[in-house]
């Protein structure tokens, strides 16, 4: 799947994505110790231990290959120092919905959206409908619990 698009992300999720892949270098040598061990155990046939080890090993790899892949592509992109009077990727976008109440969303990269914190990936639903809006802007979005409105009520970039 590898690509030559760039992937927009904040600071700290290309922090986050270079801890991760410490980590699992770290976990490597590990794994290459637990396949070792259970080689000495004899017949690899009917042996539990080397076959988890060597999916494990098979998963880790594959994960390292991806974020390798995520970081080599990476366009990090600083909120503070943008501007203006429209939503764009690092924004963080203050909305009223149907009843008036107040939410507040932060557009971010892929790897770091969260919605639980109020961080939406700049591809999701809600994030697409307010990308290029205005305050006071009317938007409509269609999730999957059905359509929602909401009202843009303010625009930061923290």
């Amino acid at each position: 799947m590898a690509t030559d698009e760039k992937m927009p992300m904040l600071a700290e999720g290309y922090d986050m994505l270079n801890a991760d892949l410490a980590r699992l270098k770290i976990e490597r040598p590990q794994i290459i110790d637990a396949i070792e061990e259970a080689r000495a155990h004899g017949d690899l046939s009917e042996n539990a231990e080397y076959h988890a080890a060597k999916e494990r090993q098979g998963q880790v790899e594959a994960m390292i290959a991806d974020i390798e892949d995520k970081l080599s592509r990476a366009l990090i992109i600083d909120p503070k120092t943008l501007s203006g009077d429209k939503v764009v990727f690092g924004a963080t976008v203050h909305l009223l919905d149907e009843d008036d109440k107040p939410v507040k969303y932060q557009i971010v990269g892929q790897t770091e959206a969260d919605a639980k914190v109020g961080r939406i990936s700049f591809s999701s639903p809600l994030a697409r409908a307010l990308i290029g809006r205005k305050v006071d802007d009317d938007v409509e979005v269609t999730v999957p619990s059905g359509d929602r409105y909401y009202v843009v009520s303010r625009i930061e970039f923290i």
